[in-house]
């Protein structure tokens, strides 16, 4: 896929280095282009030799070459802003003079542009003139400011070919928005050269842009550096100083004091163990020695780098504070997200070991290491967090402590919260606390939640953060049985407001989780009807994976023990040796418990022995009320003579850390639902729970769960209402050792499929790189610089583009006037040529047809 036009002008700078200005050009012309796709603009960077008269008769012929001069040397900086200046392309590539690029040089690194419409610039793979050897693939960058390549010298291989996200690409062959690259203001002519593409990556991503790797975009690099000339001391002055300006201008104000102050003691022991000068020689104890009979002591030119740097960095303060501001008002993302994205963040860079002993003393002291790279995640339920959780809130638990192990993790309920965890904070927010919820907020760099989050809590409307919205439970379909029992009107308010609540988080996230592939597709569906399924989330990523992922409600991969007895010769009724089915969960108005209580009834005529326990009545969430059904069950099982004999009601609702006895001591796991739409696109968690102990199961069909039993063998899956074959169901699995055993045998082999570590890790991917989606990136930069916006999707405003604004204008024209508009468009766009090649290809379309 080609991002957009794919125009591109390569910038090539030449200072007093025409012969490989004129071999890297020349190879650049050679590449494969579309007519008018490609320019090449050269930066004659004031060389005072002859480079601009043999550049002029090399390239003067050649209308793809444009030639601009600068009567003094810029440096990198100035002379690769004055080439993008006079650039007419798409995409800016900046290209070393001195590099060779192979023929999918640009191809492949346009493909990348197309991974998210926030990719603002993509590094290409750089490799020694060989092609064998790493020069670049992927940053590096110290928590002091500076950065290097990692892989350098290392052999090319399977191991560097994977695109990814960067912190920042080499500026030696570097593709950037044009557009984006004029937002920010190019590169920071202050720099001159060294860091510049460090600089550029940083303020990039601060912003919310993207910067992406591309292996297949590969460059090889002679490095005939023009910097020789000018001796190392040079060289290290700006690096030392221009790590200080990088670091004071994009770190964030949570770290600009320690990092800062560490990077300045940092220079000054560079510069003393690297020379080996003796530090302590001004030491006042020491006076009197023969050092101090003259007052010309020498200093080494390497220590004096590190001061000029410092005092220059100093003089430079002035002009950088205004842009330190400029920049960090409108970052969107934090230094933890930063620092992910490159390799060596603790690199002390040197092995002198007295830098090395002062590194280590610097980094201790202003505790460099506490201030962690790990990403902030704020989850978030409406359920309660303590001994008794119901499956919402034992979700939320679950993938608390799953995160926690790589991320700081918070857990924060509206409703109570008396339960605490080793590994993750635990908090109680008061529904609509909009004070306390905002501390969360801004603490948090992604933000995970369930149910009505979004809908209670403006803070969390209005936030940028990155947003995971747990759907796998369709509530508005719930909805259609949990209100029936009530009067139209009411039931269709509810079924309503459940579906604005689900669409408000399907505009919003950047990432969903669902239960199931039927629900995916269901999912899918809805996310089409609101706009999400567009050209930007397809061209990223064509299957929608990373837009919506399958994490279902998992299991402890650590087998259940039994602790205590909880039924049998505990419960009044249940005994030592009887049959015990379990029904794990809540009683709710889309289950058939009525059907189950008959089916009981009719195994209990010819084994008396067999108990029904319903493990949960009353829901641990107060909001919950009992529904009609719980009542209808009850009646029932007194009817026909059951109660307290052959079922029984568990009016509590179980601990967390209990259920397992009571599952422990059940021969079988019972579900039974109706066949409808809410089955359909259900997830019965409770059957995760009978995976868990081994239980065979019985079901109804119809939904994912009765899909999987019945291919697997896991127990039996029966028709709805049919109480026969439920009967037949339960006596098989309870009273036939070869059912039962072979039930067994299948639940072992499957459950392995559901554990939570095993299912959450989609979660776990996503959080480990977190992006916005594709289609919500550029609102998040757009609102951040507070720029105007064009049009409006799902409460979100987006910029368009000119073509965007184009195409839906002449959308809106018919006949002669749309034909004008057009005309206009491809004139402007690409000249009498684009205009004539559009007119054929219409003519040639209208004979086809007529033919």
């Amino acid at each position: 896929m080609i991002s957009s036009t794919g125009s591109v002008s390569v910038v090539v700078v030449n200072f007093r280095g025409a012969d490989d200005t004129i071999e890297c050009v020349t190879q650049t012309l050679a590449l494969p282009a579309k007519p008018g796709a490609l320019e090449v603009v050269v930066v004659e960077n004031g060389s005072g030799d002859d480079s601009l008269a043999r550049l002029t008769a090399a390239f003067s012929a050649d209308k793809r070459v444009r030639i601009v001069t600068s009567k003094e040397n810029l440096g990198f900086t100035g002379g690769s802003n004055l080439g993008a200046a006079s650039a007419k392309g798409e995409f800016l590539a900046f290209l070393n003079n001195d590099a060779k690029p192979d023929a999918a040089w640009i191809d492949k690194a346009l493909e990348q542009f197309d991974v998210s419409p926030a990719v603002a610039a993509v590094g290409s793979k750089v490799l020694d003139w060989e092609g064998r050897i790493i020069d670049f693939a992927g940053p590096g960058l110290t928590w002091f400011g500076m950065g290097f390549k990692p892989n350098l010298g290392k052999p090319d291989g399977p191991g560097f070919d994977e695109p990814r996200d960067i912190l920042f690409g080499t500026g030696s062959a570097l593709f950037v928005r044009r557009s984006v690259f004029a937002e920010v203001g190019g590169f920071d002519e202050r720099l001159f050269m060294f860091y510049d593409d460090v600089d550029l990556g940083w303020r990039l991503t601060l912003r919310g842009y993207r910067v992406r790797f591309a292996p297949e975009s590969i460059v090889r690099h002679r490095h005939h550096g023009s910097m020789s000339s000018f001796g190392q001391y040079r060289e290290d002055y700006l690096l030392e100083r221009n790590a200080l300006i990088v670091l004071y201008k994009n770190i964030g104000d949570e770290n600009l004091g320690s990092y800062l102050a560490g990077a300045l003691a940092l220079a000054s022991r560079r510069a003393v163990a690297e020379t080996g000068v003796d530090s302590e020689s001004f030491d006042i104890r020491r006076a009197g020695g023969a050092e101090e009979k003259s007052d010309d002591q020498s200093t080494p030119k390497k220590v004096l780098t590190s001061v000029f740097g410092a005092d220059r960095f100093v003089a430079e303060l002035p002009s950088l504070a205004p842009d330190r501001a400029a920049i960090q008002s409108t970052r969107i993302r934090s230094d933890t997200e930063v620092f992910r994205l490159a390799d060596g963040f603790f690199s002390p860079l040197s092995m002198n070991q007295g830098y090395l002993d002062g590194y280590e003393a610097v980094v201790n002291a202003l505790g460099i290491r506490e201030s962690t790279q790990k990403t902030r995640i704020l989850v978030i339920t409406g359920d309660t967090i303590g001994a008794k959780m119901a499956g919402p809130a034992l979700r939320a638990w679950k993938i608390s402590q799953a995160l926690s192990a790589e991320h700081e993790v918070r857990l924060v309920t509206w409703t109570s919260a008396n339960r605490t965890s080793p590994d993750f904070e635990v908090h109680h927010v008061g529904l609509q606390n909009e004070r306390q919820m905002r501390v969360h907020e801004e603490w948090a760099d992604v933000i995970f939640f369930q149910g009505y989050a979004l809908r209670h809590f403006t803070t969390l409307q209005a936030s940028s953060k990155i947003m995971i919205a747990d759907i796998y439970d369709p509530m508005h379909l719930e909805q259609l049985e949990q209100g029936r029992e009530h009067g139209k009107i009411r039931w269709n308010h509810q079924v309503a407001s459940a579906t604005e609540v689900l669409n408000q988080q399907l505009e919003r996230a950047d990432f969903f989780l669902c239960a199931s592939e039927r629900q995916r597709l269901f999912w899918l569906g809805q996310l089409a009807a609101l706009g999400r399924v567009n050209a930007d989330n397809y061209a990223a990523d064509d299957k929608l994976e990373n837009l919506i992922a399958l994490a279902p409600f998992g299991l402890d991969s650590t087998p259940p023990q039994h602790t205590r007895t909880t039924l049998r010769g505990v419960v009044p009724g249940i005994g030592e040796n009887d049959k015990v089915v379990i029904w794990g969960g809540g009683i709710y108005n889309w289950f058939d418990t009525l059907t189950l209580v008959r089916a009981i009834g009719k195994v209990a005529e010819t084994h008396d022995d067999i108990r029904l326990f319903f493990l949960g009545v009353s829901h641990p969430n107060p909001e919950v009320p009992e529904m009609a059904i719980v009542q209808q069950t009850r009646r029932l099982a007194e009817e026909l003579g059951l109660t307290g004999k052959n079922v029984f009601f568990n009016d509590t609702w179980v601990d967390l850390d209990d259920r397992q006895n009571y599952l422990l001591e059940a021969d079988a796991g019972v579900s039974t639902h109706f066949d409808h739409i809410e089955t359909t696109f259900s997830f019965r968690t409770r059957i995760l729970d009978y995976l868990w102990a081994n239980l065979p199961i019985v079901t109804t069909g119809g939904d994912s769960f009765g899909d999987l039993v019945a291919a697997e063998g896991l127990g039996v899956a029966v028709p709805e209402r049919d109480v026969d074959a439920l009967a037949a169901a339960l006596e098989s699995v309870l009273y036939d050792p070869d059912a039962n055993a072979a039930a067994r045998a299948a639940v072992t082999r499957v459950r392995e499929d559901f554990t939570w570590e095993r299912v959450l890790e989609p979660l776990l991917e996503f959080c480990r790189n977190p992006e916005p989606a594709p289609d919500r990136a550029l609102e998040l930069i757009g609102a951040a610089a507070g720029r105007p916006t064009g049009r409006s999707r799902a409460g979100f405003q987006v910029e368009l583009s000119k073509e965007e604004k184009f195409h839906r204008i002449a959308s809106g024209r018919h006949g002669l006037r749309r034909d004008l508009a057009l005309a206009r468009y491809y004139v402007f766009e690409g000249g009498v040529p684009m205009l004539r090649e559009k007119v054929t290809s219409r003519l040639s379309a209208r004979s086809g047809k007529s033919s």
